[in-house]
């Protein structure tokens, strides 16, 4: 090889590194093993851009925001009813994409049952169209995805015992089955209720099965939901921050006794609010 020739190979092997570091990035998913109903982070480094990168798991977009320079993390999660098994997230910065792995493991969800009276089991035709019209209303909120307006690790709105896991299947009367989807808090009436995050109210009034009920959106497709309380501290449209008292604890709705039930809705999924709150933000 004549010295022209090993100077412009060594050059235009020079130019095929710089370009391949210039675009590379480092992408984790944590954690990387999950339970059903989970949540994980995906943050991205050393995108060498400003623009957001761009991730999706099982056709639900995930949202990123900045979590420093050139640094980029998301909040997602699965569903509950998630089979076992390894899911894959695509995510692009740039023209660079990247394959993630995502291992949900099997989990067994604990089963009670219990009896209550009939008309809190079984609604009445009329009952039924107020619950599917509250039902087809909740979920038009949940396709929002706002700012971010969360800062730091979530946190649980009290520190009580908690009486009903997330993923519970409740069999009421031995004839119909429920899977609860948050958390059961324990409490007495009038205990303070705190906010997770920060977040804006973006619903507090009465609601069926909710009884007074306070949903905070945090951005990024993260809400919170607060039931069953028996007094509002905050109104729609207020921007409150992490630990700030926003209700107190009652057993408004169909509650069989003071408590309250905290649920997560990420991207429209249930997800299990232990999960969120171990997250590392």
């Amino acid at each position: 090889m004549s010295k022209s020739s090993f100077v412009f190979s060594v050059m235009v092997l020079s130019i095929f590194l710089v370009c391949n570091v210039a675009f590379a990035f480092h992408a984790e998913i944590v954690p990387s093993e999950i339970n059903p109903g989970d949540a994980f982070v995906v943050k991205v480094t050393g995108t060498e851009t400003k623009e957001l990168p761009n991730a999706v798991l099982n056709g639900r977009q995930l949202y990123f925001s900045s979590c420093g320079s050139e640094c980029f993390y998301a909040i997602g999660s699965v569903d509950a009813d998630t089979e076992p098994g390894t899911y894959y997230i695509q995510i692009g910065s740039g023209e660079t994409k990247k394959n993630l792995s995502l291992t949900v493991k099997s989990a067994a969800f604990p089963v009670i049952e219990l009896t209550l009276p009939e008309e809190k089991v079984f609604l009445s035709p009329e009952d039924q169209k107020k619950a599917d019209r509250e039902a087809e209303r909740l979920n038009s909120i949940w396709q929002i995805a706002s700012e971010r307006l969360w800062q730091g690790n979530f946190i649980l709105p009290a520190e009580n015992n908690i009486s009903t896991m997330f993923g519970t299947t409740r069999i009421f009367n031995k004839k119909k089955v429920s899977l609860h989807r948050g958390l059961d808090i324990k409490g007495k009436e009038g205990e303070a209720v705190k906010a997770s995050n920060r977040g804006r109210v973006v619903l507090a009034e009465e609601l069926f099965f909710g009884g007074n009920t306070i949903i905070l959106d945090h951005g990024q497709g993260i809400y919170t939901i607060y039931m069953h309380l028996s007094k509002f501290s905050v109104k729609p449209g207020y921007v409150v921050s992490r630990g700030e008292i926003i209700g107190s604890v009652g057993s408004s709705g169909r509650a069989s006794g003071p408590h309250l039930h905290f649920g997560v809705k990420v991207l429209n999924v249930s997800t299990n609010p232990l999960s969120v709150v171990k997250l590392n933000l």
